[in-house]
């Protein structure tokens, strides 16, 4: 049983909330290239988390090779790129409210490709995701019927970041299997960001020369949704259950919607409203109605903890039985 909820519990789920929410807006309102900004929150996240896994987790570093966690890790950094090489420019495209609805599709994908796997998804479970296929389709359908070629455009990468993000959290449950988190987040991001600086270098995308308010605004992007929020989700795993988290999760949708109303006046077309809300609705029927295995606990984001104890191939220290602040 888990233990029940505290104030300091619900505060952070609530920050982390607010914190994923403003990644369209931020994305949107930041008046820098797509590629740059997945660039930057990035780069700028390995800038946090590298001394700390370099002074704290160097011989677990040193060790990824040899317990064949390297090749999950490097792979998930390619699946991140691509998420976020889809994914950033989609808000800038289409309306913030459409592009969160459509990467929070990634429940969705994540039950598709377990199915790829060979396993079996319960009638409920399918049932949201052709909810949420449908919610997609009319959402896309009304961007395309309404000449809006461009945001038609946005609907499709976000999607495309959805089916990335999902593939790359298939790929980080391999990885963390074996490794902690701090390992883990600089290795992943620092892959990210050398493969998304190497195609704006190719393209010739401009990475600096920007505004004070852009960069602050990339600045938000990584100390938020980027850290911060991913962070705090975590940390909430040790009294909220993994499904309760992704249900939470999708609260982002209508938050984002209100801040790209309140900061940069959009609103998605009022016939999209309807898809928005059946896509909401699958992506929940789907978490709700899968059937997933015990979460094993997540450590500290930071792991500024006491103990360097080794990870199994269980998810699990060495020692027993794990302890809250393990997770």
């Amino acid at each position: 049983m888990r233990p029940r909820l505290d104030p300091l519990t619900i505060a952070a789920v609530t920050v982390a909330i607010i914190a994923v929410s403003s990644s369209g807006a931020l994305i949107a309102y930041a008046a820098a290239p797509a590629l740059a900004i997945a660039f930057w929150r990035n780069a700028l996240a390995v800038g946090v988390l590298a001394p700390v896994a370099v002074a704290r987790r160097r011989d677990e570093l040193r060790g990824l090779r040899a317990k064949g966690a390297l090749r999950w890790c490097l792979l998930a950094g390619v699946a991140l790129a691509v998420h976020f090489a889809t994914w950033v420019p989609a808000p800038k495209l289409t309306t913030v409210a459409t592009a969160t609805a459509l990467v929070a599709t990634q429940p969705v994908w994540a039950g598709l490709i377990a199915v790829g796997q060979g396993r079996r998804l319960g009638r409920l479970t399918w049932l949201g995701i052709a909810t949420a296929v449908v919610g997609a389709a009319v959402t896309a359908g009304v961007d395309f019927t309404s000449g809006g070629h461009t945001a038609l455009l946005g609907d499709v990468l976000a999607v495309a970041g959805g089916l990335m993000a999902a593939v790359y959290t298939s790929l980080g449950e391999k990885a963390r299997s074996q490794t902690s988190t701090t390992t883990y987040t600089t290795v992943c991001y620092s892959v990210c960001a050398a493969l998304l600086l190497a195609v704006c270098l190719i393209f010739g995308v401009q990475l600096s020369g920007y505004t004070g308010s852009t960069w602050l605004a990339l600045l938000a992007l990584t100390a938020g949704a980027q850290l911060l929020g991913h962070s705090l989700l975590n940390y909430a795993l040790h009294k909220i259950s993994a499904t309760t988290i992704s249900v939470l999760v999708l609260l982002e949708v209508p938050g984002a919607a209100l801040l790209g109303w309140a900061w940069l006046g959009q609103t998605p077309r009022p016939a999209a409203w309807p898809g928005i809300l059946l896509l909401v609705s699958g992506v929940a029927v789907v978490v709700l109605g899968a059937r997933r295995a015990p979460v094993p606990p997540t450590p500290d984001p930071l792991d500024l903890d006491l103990d360097t104890e080794p990870v199994t191939p269980a998810g699990r220290s060495d020692r027993r039985p794990p302890r809250a602040s393990d997770r």
